[in-house]
Order: C-alpha cells, then structure tokens, then sequence
C-alpha cells in the first residue's frame, strides 16, 4: 500500500492524483492526434471538478493553462490558447512597496492634507479664509465621527496649524458649527446596535 507521503507531490493538490497520473500518461502518448483527444478529457473533467470557475470568463483558458502546469511544460498538444511557459510561470511577482504617505492625524484622512494644501496656494484674501473654515468644519465633523462625542474648537484649530505648518489661521471669534444633528444620529446607530443585539439574545 502506497502512502500519499510516499508518493510525488502533486502540482495542482486540488485536482488529486489520478488527474495527476492521467497528464502524466497522456504525455507519454507518441499520436498526437489521440493525445490531442484525451487532452480534451481531461479538460472536460478538470472543469467538472471545479464547476464553481464555469463564472470566470476565461474559465477554459485557465483550464488549459492548469493543463500544461500539471504536465511540468511537457505536454505537446494543440490548445486553443497560448501555451505558457515555464520560465513565465516560475516567474516571481513583484513586491507590492507599503504606502509611505504618513498620516499625522488619521481621523482625518487624506483629503484633509489635500485641502490644506490648495488652501494655502489660494492668493484670494476672501476665498481662501472661507476654505480655511470649511476645512476647519470638516475636521470637526471627522474628529467628531471617528472620536468623541464632543470637541472643543480650540483643538481643530491646533490640529489645522500643525497640519499646515502654520501657515492657515482662523479668526480668534471664528465659532465652528456644533454638529449636534451628528451627535444625535451617532446615539441613535448605537442605540440600534445595542438594541437589534438584546433582540437577537431572545
């Protein structure tokens, strides 16, 4: 009796060994007519096994790809598509580099740095001192959002210097908007949650 550890890995686990043993025999076929038929088999069987790929829009092309993978490159047959090959396949992928964009404040996002920015090329007096508090209000609302249920305007007004090097300030009477409707609709998520949660309990 013949141990799975005992034997040769297999290339494609999922396929099993006896569509790993039939690639291999179909190679060792000297007709290339007939090995072009049972190479068809296997295909037919190979989507069978795997009906859940038949939603892929180049499901045969895959197919047949895995076809020659299993062979190790050896099989010669006429395929629909192009042949990969074995230096393509063993090809490593690049590495994906981390993003390298710090974020000072993270409840506030990119955008925020983005707007401070534009904010701070804007030469119009009126133009740029109203920007300046629609940032100030946004970052209220996303300080509020992601953080406590209350803020107080100093704060974002220390956040927005330190985001912008300090080079945008707000007026020292400037009163940010309260946000209230914000805090009400953020109880009322939670009450939901808490709410649908005992319910599911009973």
């Amino acid at each position: 009796m013949k141990y799975n550890t005992s034997q040769p890995k297999l290339i494609i686990p999922e396929y099993g060994r006896n569509i790993q043993k039939m690639v291999k025999l179909i190679t060792e076929i000297k007709d290339r007519t007939k090995r072009n038929q049972q190479a068809k088999c296997i295909i037919e069987v190979m989507g069978n096994l795997n009906p859940q790929l038949r939603d892929i829009s180049d499901f045969h092309h895959k197919l047949w790809d895995q076809l020659f993978i299993m062979s190790d490159f050896k099989l010669d047959v006429d395929s629909p598509f192009d042949i990969p090959s074995k230096e393509n396949y063993m090809e490593k992928p690049e590495k994906i580099k981390y993003s390298d964009n710090y974020i000072k404040f993270k409840h506030y996002g990119k955008i925020v740095p983005k707007l401070i920015e534009r904010a701070i090329k804007t030469s119009d007096k009126k133009q740029k001192d109203e920007l300046i508090f629609y940032i100030a209000n946004h970052m209220k609302k996303c300080y509020l959002t992601w953080n406590k249920s209350s803020v107080d305007d100093e704060v974002i007004f220390k956040h927005l210097k330190i985001l912008s090097n300090n080079e945008l300030k707000l007026k020292e009477d400037t009163k940010l908007s309260s946000f209230n409707d914000l805090k009400i609709q953020k109880n009322h998520k939670k009450n939901n949650r808490l709410r649908n949660h005992h319910s599911k309990r009973k």
